[in-house]
């Protein structure tokens, strides 16, 4: 037997024989439905309903033969030119200071990548992560210095926080809301919209962006913007990525983790399975803890989990434009 082959069945038996007890948790679902192995041709996922949209956007693209990096940056740019979103792009919830404080990143198949964090003021944050990954020796600008870039690169700048959504803050605030509540990121304040794509030329690419955990204490970044945490792309495995509570997300640095794991030999499906299970093990207190990952492999086959019920994700192809439930742990 040849040791790379060796090895593989060495950790899939060590792996099935650590996690079966484990899976086990109290109150555990079986999966909400049974995903496909696999896809033909090129393929677009991303997180929640939201990503149906978005998925039409990237198909755009993919359907011409378009580079999978595109895409994943044509594909959310839908999702950040959706004023009425209220989780992502200039019409996003504000910090509990009053600002709308935007995140994003994008990564290729060649492992480029580019992020941007606390951005005010930018009406595509992913666009301008992918200027940094592309114009700047760097990964990841934030603040004021990623907005000196925006304007010096010619981006628009838009005010926020809208005139409606500034009436709700202005209502939260009169409440007097002085500390954190932990959040409920399930359905409509989910947060984030992740994208992952493969196109005609087996090429991968992810984004991700957002306008983070509405009421966030003042320069709180979450998972979305950092590399390896809300987005992974590995051309030779696969690529994840990750929503929900970003805190958690980074504590076990999710999506490379799910990469990893299908780089070791485990599917899509078990990859994200695995980090869920990474993140129930990590934290005491699961009350409200919503996280989900989306991945994808080399050969389209594709997976996702989430800590509880609720989690969507859109998925097309040539043959395929649904929202799908994902399996998940736990019922709410």
């Amino acid at each position: 037997m040849k040791r790379r082959s060796f090895f593989r069945m060495g950790l899939l038996g060590g792996l099935a024989a650590s996690l079966l007890p484990q899976t086990l948790f109290a109150g555990e679902e079986a999966e909400a439905e049974t995903l496909p192995e696999k896809s033909s041709g090129p393929i677009v996922l991303s997180t929640w309903s939201h990503g149906m949209a978005a998925n039409a956007g990237a198909w755009e693209i993919l359907s011409q033969k378009g580079a999978a990096l595109d895409a994943v940056m044509e594909g959310v740019m839908v999702t950040e030119n959706d004023l009425t979103n209220r989780s992502v792009g200039i019409g996003g919830m504000p910090d509990r200071d009053g600002h709308v404080t935007l995140d994003a990143c994008i990564m290729d198949h060649k492992g480029r990548c580019g992020a941007v964090g606390f951005v005010e003021g930018c009406k595509h944050p992913v666009k301008l992560a992918r200027t940094v990954m592309e114009k700047t020796q760097h990964v990841m600008l934030v603040g004021k210095g990623a907005e000196d870039f925006a304007a010096e690169m010619g981006f628009e700048r838009m005010d926020a926080p809208l005139p409606e959504v500034q009436e709700a803050y202005d209502q939260w605030k009169a409440e007097q809301r002085d500390r954190l509540e932990k959040p409920q990121i399930n359905h409509e304040n989910h947060d984030t919209i992740g994208m992952i794509a493969l196109d005609t030329k087996g090429n991968l690419s992810g984004s991700c962006t957002t306008s983070g955990w509405a009421y966030k204490m003042h320069g709180r970044l979450g998972d979305s913007p950092i590399i390896g945490a809300g987005l992974f792309v590995d051309n030779e495995v696969g690529a994840a990525v990750g929503t929900g509570l970003g805190e958690a997300i980074i504590r076990v640095a999710g999506s490379h983790t799910v990469v990893e794991c299908m780089r070791h030999g485990a599917s899509p499906q078990e990859a994200c399975e695995e980090a869920v299970r990474r993140i129930i093990r990590v934290h005491d207190d699961l009350s409200g803890l919503q996280c989900a990952f989306i991945a994808m492999d080399k050969k389209g086959r594709y997976g996702a989990y989430s800590v509880y019920e609720g989690f969507q994700f859109a998925v097309k192809s040539e043959k395929i434009d649904e929202l799908k439930n994902a399996p998940f742990s736990r019922k709410w």
